[in-house]
């Protein structure tokens, strides 16, 4: 490894920055132990999976099983003394209880026997000839599978085997896929039996089910918001002053309009007298607390548009010099579709992994060849140490998309000729990140996650105690879950700068961040004016994602409401979309910083003159100047918006 024309500078006077790198083999894998954790991390969820895999089956919450371990609507594996399981039940997706207008509950199961059939009776069957006639007319037999139908009348044990006469008309029930009997008495012996296993469950499987029952619209939402996203990164493009006004003009609505239908569902909630279900009571906790957040953030967000209206036209200017850089890097407005991309096959194994591991349990035959799953022990551990895979796993993924689009800025910024940029920065910057840098990205990711783990304690200990009715430490909870809230927003803002320096230098994540903390504690004053205007348009154009998403996803959940924990779904929906607008508009937000912080050392480094020249072209530089005034007085002299340094030598990217 070769480095030249560079000599070691205190770190009280200037930044590593400052070194005159040469495009040689210099670079060397950086934080390559966090790199092994990062892998070792994964080795554990790879062990976690292959316990799911082999312990769980997810249809079971959704799909619903019969007495005899047979999930309805699959084909089954058999059961050890378990004669009548390992059925083919593709035709049968229906649970019937042979006894539905008897049911009673014992530690969590139904006492009645159950079974997998083709259709529920619509009309009332009186006796075993009815049974008999039903199942030859629709090929749905309601007897223990083990009864031929020609013995409905003959069997002198068919009492017994089959259901309990008369047989109430009942219809198919849209979550647990249940036969609902529809005579008034039935149906409320039924409702109470039903109503009490249903709020019995933790909420952990309620949310499960919730999720699976709607799982064809969250995937649907989340089409939508990716779309949305697309269409918002090709506008924010080809950026114009009127389009600026009519995205804050949707905003607006958006804001104005989900609020308003929140608040509307909250009441029409709450006012609904048949309310019984704890899942139903949850919706009508957490849309309460969805309108009152949808509310401050719209009265903040247009008290902030209101202030900074008028200056627009700065920020579609900031735009369209960071659209003009993006313009020479070919390929990058796609990069985030492959981040996403990675991110969606990350989420959905993730999800499968999630559903396993809650329905994880043995199978144990009990008397009369019946089946029961008993949960395993240590679940509880695994999914948490899977919930933080989800975190590490997600940043991790985000940051070596900001690593690649910062990399690919560099590259072009650090370039004499302007007019002919580097061939294929992108694809450079992939193989850099790959190579030296994956380690950088798994340490800062790890960061992130350190601070979002309190978070979730937090808030987990918050739900307990807010059934104490302790004001107290409710407050105490509030204002530790704020700052550790702002201290992760710091860190995702020094995390980026930091991804920067090492795309720049090839240092490890320390020394990059201490190097940018310095140059930014510098310049802070003049850098801060630049960025602040158009992260927030971007941050509005994040806002007008979710609030669609969201909006789509209010008009779809609220037709199923039947037993349907849809709210958590539906807040499952909204951080969909934000990841994915963030991960589209990140390219604007990392590609305005990248070329500020690149632009701050170039004016540390350089002084405009024929020995050493700036990098920075004459529009950005007009820019900057112009945002902070810095022209003022120097009309005679070279423009330097930044104090120069002594030591300062000429810094050249690195390829």
């Amino acid at each position: 490894m070769e480095r030249r024309g560079g000599r070691q500078q205190d770190s009280g006077d200037s930044i590593s920055a400052l070194r005159e790198w040469r495009p040689v083999t210099y670079r060397k894998c950086t934080d390559a132990l966090w790199l092994l954790l990062f892998f070792l991390f994964w080795a554990g969820l790879m062990f976690i999976t292959g316990y799911a895999v082999m312990a769980g089956a997810a249809e079971r919450l959704v799909l619903g099983y019969d007495s005899f371990g047979n999930i309805c609507g699959r084909k089954n594996t058999p059961v050890k003394e378990a004669p009548l399981s390992g059925q083919d039940m593709t035709n049968k997706k229906y649970v019937f209880f042979l006894n539905s207008c008897s049911l009673e509950m014992q530690s969590l199961k139904i006492s009645s026997v159950s079974l997998c059939v083709s259709s529920c009776p619509q009309e009332q069957l009186n006796s075993l000839e009815d049974l008999q006639s039903f199942a030859r007319n629709n090929g749905s037999y309601l007897c223990i599978y083990n009864l031929n139908i020609s013995s409905y009348t003959l069997n002198p044990k068919a009492a017994e085997l089959c259901p309990t006469l008369p047989v109430p008309p009942s219809k198919s029930f849209p979550l647990f896929n249940r036969c609902v009997p529809q005579n008034p008495e039935c149906y409320s012996k039924y409702a109470s039996v039903l109503i009490s296993m249903v709020n019995e469950m933790d909420v952990f499987h309620r949310i499960l089910s919730g999720i699976l029952a709607g799982r064809d619209t969250v995937i649907g939402l989340s089409v939508l918001a990716l779309a949305f996203s697309f269409i918002l990164v090709l506008a924010f493009r080809f950026i114009r002053t009127l389009l600026v006004h009519t995205l804050i003009a949707l905003v607006v609505f958006g804001l104005l309009f989900v609020s308003g239908i929140l608040w509307w569902l909250y009441y029409d909630y709450r006012n609904d007298p048949s309310t019984e279900l704890e899942t139903e009571k949850e919706n009508v906790k957490f849309l309460l607390g969805y309108a009152i957040f949808s509310t401050i953030v719209t009265v903040v967000l247009l008290s902030l548009i209101l202030v900074l209206r008028k200056r627009l036209q700065f920020t579609v200017q900031l735009f369209r010099i960071v659209g003009k850089i993006i313009g020479r890097i070919p390929f990058l407005l796609f990069q985030p579709l492959w981040t996403f991309l990675v991110l969606i096959v990350f989420w959905v194994f993730w999800v499968a992994v999630l559903l396993s591991l809650g329905t994880a349990g043995t199978a144990q035959t009990t008397s009369g060849g019946q089946v029961e799953y008993r949960a395993l022990s240590g679940i509880c551990y695994m999914a948490w140490y899977h919930f933080v895979g989800l975190i590490w796993t997600s940043e991790f993924i985000l940051a070596c998309q900001q690593m690649t689009i910062a990399g690919a800025v560099v590259t072009c910024y650090f370039n004499r000729n302007k007019n002919s940029p580097p061939p294929h920065p992108v694809l450079s910057s992939i193989s850099v990140l790959f190579c030296y840098h994956l380690g950088t990205a798994a340490k800062g990711s790890f960061l992130i996650t350190i601070l979002r783990i309190p978070r979730i304690v937090l808030l987990y200990l918050y739900n307990i105690l807010n059934q104490k009715e302790n004001a107290c430490a409710k407050c105490l909870f509030k204002c530790c879950f704020c700052c550790f809230w702002c201290q992760e927003s710091c860190l995702r803002y020094f995390n980026q700068h930091a991804y920067t320096t090492t795309a720049i230098n090839g240092t490890n994540f320390c020394t990059s961040a201490k190097d940018a903390v310095f140059i930014l504690a510098k310049n802070s004053a003049k850098l801060a004016s630049i960025s602040c205007f158009g992260d927030f348009l971007l941050f509005l154009g994040k806002v007008f994602v979710i609030c669609f998403t969201v909006f789509g996803g209010l008009m779809a959940f609220n037709y199923h409401r039947e037993l349907q924990a849809w709210v958590v779904p539906l807040l499952l929906v909204g951080f969909f979309a934000y990841l994915m607008s963030h991960s589209f508009l990140s390219v604007f937000e990392v590609a305005a910083d990248a070329t500020f912080l690149c632009f701050a050392i170039d004016m540390e480094t350089n002084d405009g003159s024929a020995e050493k020249p700036y990098f920075v072209d004459q529009e950005l530089l007009t820019f900057v100047s112009q945002s902070n005034k810095l022209t003022e007085g120097r009309n005679h002299r070279s423009p330097r918006p930044f104090q120069d340094n002594e030591d300062g030598t000429e810094l050249q990217p690195m390829t």
